[in-house]
């Protein structure tokens, strides 16, 4: 939350001199309001006994643990081992990137040693863990359900990789890495401001949820320059009539 508050202060500082009307709404000041209790929506439907949720987490831990040992021996196996682990990171990095960055990890596997393809999907794993970590002060006060929150992400899924990804790789560097995590909240903070809208006050939080499901300014954010980045969400003047072109007189 510190983090978001000096992005803001940041925001009005560089533009200072445009005109305030102009500007972006704040961040923090609602969202600071917020409890990281409104955060917790209760669920509609009974809760689980205690065994059969144990079970549901052993059953999934079971699943990729029995995953990653399937690709592990069939990795071994001639002729078909080679493919095993490009598979498995085409398979990863699909929904997270689109189908032709996931083929184009899927050749790189058959060319770079295997070790090589292993630190990466550990490294994407890592990613999403991490990511997921930033993002927990903005999604434990605004209330998501699970399905939405699930679609928050899988709309900027691109995005959240590539920017996790870079900070995954560089938080791993000895010494330097612990100090860098700083940075990386104060990134996540700023990239909060571009991927969601400003949130309204408490009292107006019924709904806001919904609205930030879908990434509504996806496309125009892609096609911006880092120069130009902050005039994605800034509010949109009136425009104003331009003056009618007054021939000027000739002379013969």
């Amino acid at each position: 939350m510190e983090s978001l508050k000096w992005v803001d202060s940041t925001y009005v500082d560089k533009h200072k001199a445009e005109d305030p009307n102009t500007l972006r709404a704040m961040y923090y000041p609602n969202l600071s309001l917020y409890s990281t209790a409104d955060g917790k929506v209760k669920s509609t439907e009974p809760r689980k006994p205690a065994k059969e949720r144990i079970f549901l987490f052993l059953r999934r831990s079971g699943q990729r643990a029995a995953l990653l040992l399937g690709v592990s021996i069939l990795s071994l196996v001639p002729v078909v081992g080679r493919f095993a682990t490009p598979v498995a990171s085409f398979y990863a990095f699909k929904g997270a990137v689109g189908t032709t960055p996931a083929a184009i990890v899927f050749g790189a596997g058959l060319i770079f040693p295997k070790s090589y393809v292993v630190s990466f999907l550990h490294s994407f794993y890592a990613s999403r863990t991490l990511m997921r970590e930033m993002l927990d002060p903005y999604f434990s006060r605004v209330p998501f359900t699970h399905e939405q929150r699930a679609r928050w992400f899988a709309d900027r899924e691109g995005v959240l990789f590539g920017f996790a990804f870079a900070f995954t790789v560089v938080l791993k560097t000895p010494f330097i890495g612990v100090l860098l995590y700083g940075v990386a909240q104060a990134a996540t903070a700023y990239l909060v401001t571009k991927v969601t809208d400003p949130p309204p006050s408490p009292a107006e939080k019924e709904g806001f949820a919904e609205t930030q499901v879908t990434w509504k300014n996806k496309h125009e954010f892609l096609k911006l320059s880092l120069d130009n980045i902050d005039q994605l969400n800034k509010a949109q003047e009136e425009e104003k009539p331009s003056a009618p072109e007054v021939p000027g007189r000739k002379f013969a």
